[in-house]
């Protein structure tokens, strides 16, 4: 059978189709996507045009937003944040989603700075935003070679860093009135640092009690890390012996799932007075404890699983040791030792 070329009409389908060898030597046979002979011949032309331009003349071809979007979340497919990405994405959509990569400039990212600004969003949310085209955008040109520039995107300022931890009082009376499993996870979370997610998916497999030592395969930045357990954290392994036969912590001989922060731990709060706050403020609340206790911020970011000093440079002010001594230069004490006679310098003119 001698297939058509060109464009032509299939009988199973009520568009037309196209059958062509490209100028670059790329074969395609597919539908135009649409009904009119005249379109479907202007898109043959458009998709030849393409391919001499980038075969011949060294001129990539236009590649669209979604067509990117397509290969960025098959790439982000094994994200535990994939559904956040995949979300911005569909809330990017009615801003970029008819564009080309080439067509996305200083303007087009203003509009989604003034829709999102409109819509009452923070700039927290729409830094997310801009973080996500920004990396898109350098996968594009870097990994992939579908452009060569793309506009340089800045994070708005004014983002609050948020700073909530609890001292020691408030973290005991959160546990006091937690339910048990809970309470396991939260005491576990003070003494580790480790996240919801990491903890919950913590098997015995990876836990060396003897050697004070798990090693975690499920971290947010995907790569397997091992953390030092001190005795607090210890005592709560242990306690957990038993009770489940794959996973160091459960509920009821079941699994714990990662959101599980539901109506018990916001009764937990509320039964301690706490406020505004989320488990993920525990890994906070620890590093912050850390800090105070004197631990330095390169020992942090290995205990933490940071990969750079940025996120554990935040941390920094609660430690003052090193302030301590300017801190005492006006003390009564110190000042009483100060002569009242004090001499002052002047310029002559």
């Amino acid at each position: 059978m001698v297939r058509e070329v060109g464009v032509y009409r299939r009988k199973d389908s009520r568009f037309f189709w196209i059958n062509a060898t490209l100028p670059n030597g790329k074969r395609i046979r597919q539908s135009a996507g649409t009904e009119n002979r005249e379109e479907a011949e202007a898109y043959l032309a458009k998709l030849t045009l393409d391919a001499y331009r980038e075969a011949h003349l060294g001129i990539k071809r236009e590649r669209s937003w979604q067509e990117a979007v397509v290969r960025y979340l098959a790439i982000k497919g094994n994200l535990r944040s994939f559904k956040d990405v995949q979300r911005i994405c569909r809330k990017l959509d009615p801003y970029l989603g008819k564009l080309t990569l080439s067509q996305i400039n200083g303007d087009v990212i203003w509009s989604v700075i003034a829709g999102e600004s409109k819509k009452g969003n923070k700039p927290a949310t729409i830094n997310r935003y801009l973080a996500t085209i920004r990396s898109l955008l350098r996968m594009a040109r870097d990994e992939w070679q579908w452009i060569d520039v793309f506009p340089k995107i800045r994070m708005l300022q004014g983002e609050v860093e948020r700073d909530r931890w609890l001292n020691r009082t408030q973290a005991d009376a959160l546990i006091a009135v937690c339910p048990t499993h809970l309470a396991a996870l939260v005491r576990f979370a003070l003494a580790t640092g480790c996240r919801a997610r990491e903890i919950t998916g913590l098997e015995w497999e990876r836990v060396d009690i003897a050697r004070r030592t798990a090693w975690l395969n499920q971290t947010k930045n995907g790569t397997p890390r091992g953390v030092p357990l001190n005795q607090d954290a210890i005592d709560v392994l242990v306690e957990q012996i038993g009770q489940h036969s794959r996973y160091c912590f459960s509920n009821k001989g079941k699994p714990i799932g990662w959101e599980f922060t539901n109506s018990a731990w916001h009764g937990a709060l509320k039964k301690a007075g706490i406020e505004d706050f989320r488990f993920h403020d525990l890994r906070h609340t620890w590093a912050s404890w850390h800090r105070q206790a004197g631990t330095s911020c390169d020992e942090l970011k290995d205990l933490g699983g940071w990969k750079s000093r940025e996120m554990v440079d935040r941390y920094a002010k609660y430690s003052t040791d090193n302030l301590a001594t300017a801190a005492a230069r006006i003390e009564r004490i110190q000042a009483s030792n100060v002569p009242d006679s004090v001499t002052f310098l002047s310029r002559q003119k």
